[in-house]
């Protein structure tokens, strides 16, 4: 499956000052695929070593001599490896901690080397007994499928490659076409072994078990890597997201985890659950002001979930209410829409993402994050634009981009965008490359 990772990966090959790569996210968001396409099709060979539960990676980096490790990986792949024409990729590294840090040695001593690894954000985080190797690495960051990878997948490149029109009016007789494709969207999510199900015959039961698959096998990690005396709380916070969600204020309540529940019992379970990229942590800050990190009030924050594919399996929704009409756009108060842009705005601008409220004042601000400017994004499931929200904050903050996202047409109106749920992923990217 095509996806947009692949155009950094190429860039990596070719850049002339590479360190090893380590490609981070969660479990099962397609790190393993895209690095195996990778190195079938831009190098000569590719030795592929996966080091879950591997007796013929035990000891291999005990030293951390890259000589000797790069003799023992050409002879148990049985591969010669040659600098320059071939990918050396260790999978689920977080199973070998000490193969981390041997790619600070690799950085210093044998950089010729093509070495790449992946690996669970949750095992990443926390493995024992050795440090990250912090400035000796590159990083890139995966997530689930955007909207885009997601119509590349189920065979509509045109329509995906046509979302980047550099005139947003030429698709507006498009646009059932795009609100019935991403009410799919909204129901399958982006996790690609579920839209490769679904490409594959559009079988809504069998999406829907793999859907619950997945959610199972999270919390089959959560035992492996979390101590059993925090565990009942981190499924506490993880299975109350979609309750969470569906309030008409989203900020997330400790009360509704358990009557009386306080801060500071949950706050490293939320700690992991964020380490793991399993949800997104939306704080809120006070000011729309850059940068906007000295505004953040950490007392207050929402949480998103990886996917919202995965929220709806988890919400048991009746895919009834996602796929007709325009109910999965408005119903649960918006919270699939809202899940929606976030999961949006986290894959393409990659950015700390925080939402914004007064202290004095009701007025809240769905989105914000800092890019060349500060942008404000307002989300309305419906297509009443008539709220003056964003506009109010506009007209407060002369160098911030205000962009509301609607089922309503394209409109511009000074530093204020209308754009189409549809058009989110262009538009993001637009904001970003022309720093308006």
């Amino acid at each position: 499956m095509r996806r947009r990772i692949y155009d950094d990966l190429c860039k990596w090959k070719e850049a002339p000052d590479r360190k090893p790569l380590v490609v981070e996210g969660a479990r099962q968001v397609g790190k393993t695929f895209v690095l195996k396409e990778f190195g079938r099709r831009e190098f000569a060979n590719m030795v592929y070593i996966n080091c879950d539960n591997n007796p013929q990676v035990e000891g291999l980096f005990r030293d951390f001599d890259t000589e000797r490790i790069i003799r023992y990986l050409s002879a148990i792949s049985g591969q010669k490896i040659i600098p320059g024409k071939t990918l050396i990729f260790l999978d689920e590294i977080q199973e070998e901690p000490l193969g981390l840090t041997a790619l600070k040695y690799f950085c210093e001593n044998a950089r010729e080397y093509h070495i790449a690894v992946a690996g669970s954000l949750l095992g990443l985080a926390v493995h024992n007994g050795t440090g990250f190797p912090v400035g000796k690495v590159d990083e890139l960051n995966m997530y689930p499928m955007t909207f885009q990878e997601f119509l590349w997948a189920i065979g509509q490149e045109g329509l995906a490659d046509l979302l980047y029109s550099e005139n947003p009016e030429d698709i507006s007789g498009l646009s059932e076409t795009y609100i019935e494709l991403l009410r799919q969207y909204y129901y399958v999510g982006g996790m690609p072994e579920v839209v490769e199900k679904y490409a594959d015959g559009q079988d809504l039961q069998k999406v829907r078990k793999i859907q619950n698959q997945i959610l199972d096998d999270y919390e089959d990690d959560f035992s492996k890597h979390i101590p059993a005396s925090l565990l009942p709380r981190v499924r506490m916070v993880w299975r109350s997201v979609p309750s969470q969600l569906a309030k008409e204020n989203k900020k997330f309540i400790y009360s509704v985890l358990r009557k009386g529940a306080r801060a500071r019992e949950f706050e490293t379970a939320i700690g992991w659950l964020k380490d793991a990229g399993l949800i997104y942590q939306v704080t809120r800050v006070r000011d729309l002001k850059k940068p906007l990190s000295f505004y953040e009030d950490y007392s207050a924050f929402k949480i998103y979930m990886v996917d919202l594919g995965l929220l709806g399996a988890m919400a048991q929704t009746d895919p009834a209410d996602i796929l007709t009409h325009n109910n999965g756009f408005v119903e649960y108060k918006g919270a699939f829409t809202e899940q929606y842009v976030a999961q949006q705005i986290m894959a393409v601008a990659q950015k700390k993402l925080y939402y914004y409220s007064r202290d004095d004042s009701r007025l809240e601000i769905d989105f914000t994050y800092q890019a060349n400017r500060v942008c404000a994004i307002e989300v309305r499931a419906k297509v009443n634009l008539r709220s003056k929200r964003l506009k109010s904050v506009l007209m407060d903050y002369s160098d911030v981009t205000g962009m509301r996202i609607s089922m309503s047409g394209y409109r511009k109106e000074e530093r204020l965008y209308n754009v189409p749920l549809y058009l989110v992923e262009p538009w993001l990217q637009k904001l970003d490359a022309k720093g308006i």
